[in-house]
């Protein structure tokens, strides 16, 4: 079972920065890593992805703040958040997605941390 622990969440100022950071200790690579948040009220929304290749993806609302990179470790994945704004105050989770085929089958398989509270409040 893939399990999934963040750390890096907390209070910051608004032009402030974060870094969350995400650590599976699953020993196989994982295909895809990222980051998704839901704020009070709201869906759970992408904010970040990158594969296990290195191409990354991000939500237009991030883009040129948000960066997201692998750690050293194998599956490790790290978010570092740039001037931030009160509206990207959210619960942040952490995403894997596992790939697996057979001749004839692809099957994906999801997993989530617990969450991490980002509150951007001057």
């Amino acid at each position: 079972q893939v399990q999934l622990v963040e750390s890096g969440g907390g209070l910051v100022q608004p032009g402030g920065s974060l870094r969350l950071s995400c650590t599976s200790s699953w020993i196989f690579s994982l295909d895809v890593m990222g980051w998704y948040r839901q704020a009070p009220g709201k869906q759970r929304e992408l904010v970040a992805t990158i594969t296990s290749g290195g191409i990354t993806n991000y939500a237009d609302s991030v883009k040129g703040r948000f960066t997201i990179s692998k750690g050293s470790g194998k599956n490790t994945v790290a978010l570092q958040m740039n001037s931030l704004r009160p509206e990207d105050t959210a619960v942040y989770y952490c995403h894997a997605l596992r790939v697996t085929t057979d001749p004839t089958n692809r099957y994906e398989y999801d997993y989530w941390g617990q969450g991490t509270q980002v509150t951007v409040s001057s």
